[in-house]
C-alpha cells in the first residue's frame, strides 16, 4: 500500500521482484541502481543473513510525472528466492504496490518457476489481495541461453493471465527498464 508523505509532497510505492532463486532479481537491481542518476535514487542496501540476502533502494523517476501535485518515489526490492525462506518472502511482499516476477527461462527451471509463481498468488491471496487484479509484469530472464524456452511456451505455462512480459538478459541490461517502466505504469495507475 502506497504512503504519502504529505511533508515532501510524495507517494512512496513499493515494487517487489519475486521469483525462484538464481532467476535474475538481484541483477535487475543491481542494473537499475548502476544506470540511475545518483540524484535521484538512494544507497543500495543488503540485509543479509548467512544464507539470504533482500536487496532494496528507493528512487525519483523523472518520466512518471506526479499524481494530484505529488512526486512518485519508488521502493524496489527484492526476495530470496530459495524455498525455504517463505517467511521472509511474505514480509518483504507485504506493503507491496507491484510486483515483477522474475523468470528463470531454461527449460529445467519451469517447475521452480510455477511453483514460485503459485506461491506468489498465495501469498497475495492470504494479505487480502487479488492476485488477477493486482499489479503484476512477468520477465522471462535468461532467455540468450541454449536451453531457454520460447516465448509461447513460457506464456502458457507463466502467464495464463496475459499480465504484460518481456523477455530479458538482466546481465546485459535487456529488457531490464522495460519491465521497470511498464510496472511502474501500472502502479501509477492504480494511485
Amino acid at each position: 500500500m502506497a504512503l504519502i508523505n504529505v511533508a515532501a509532497r510524495e507517494i512512496h510505492g513499493k515494487i517487489v521482484y519475486y521469483g525462484p532463486g538464481l532467476s535474475g532479481k538481484t541483477t535487475n537491481l543491481q542494473y537499475i541502481h548502476a544506470r540511475i542518476p545518483a540524484h535521484s535514487k538512494g544507497e543500495l542496501l543488503s540485509i543479509a543473513t548467512e544464507a539470504e540476502r533482500t536487496l532494496f533502494f528507493d528512487f525519483l523517476p523523472l518520466d512518471v510525472g506526479k499524481v494530484h501535485g505529488f512526486t512518485i518515489r519508488f521502493h524496489l526490492y527484492t526476495v530470496p528466492g530459495q524455498v525455504l525462506y517463505e517467511r521472509t518472502r511474505v514480509a518483504v511482499l507485504n506493503g507491496a504496490d507491484g510486483v515483477v516476477f522474475v523468470a528463470d527461462a531454461q527449460r529445467e527451471r519451469l517447475a521452480e518457476n510455477l511453483q514460485s509463481l503459485r506461491e506468489l498468488g498465495q501469498n497475495l491471496t492470504a494479505q487480502g489481495k487479488k492476485f488477477l487484479d493486482f499489479p503484476l509484469v512477468l520477465q522471462y530472464n535468461k532467455m540468450d541461453l541454449p536451453n531457454a524456452l520460447p516465448t509461447p511456451v513460457l506464456d502458457r505455462y507463466l502467464n495464463p493471465m496475459r499480465v504484460p512480459r518481456f523477455e530479458a538478459v538482466a546481465i546485459e541490461g535487456t529488457g531490464v527498464f522495460e519491465t521497470l517502466r511498464a510496472i511502474s505504469k501500472l502502479v501509477v495507475n492504480r494511485l
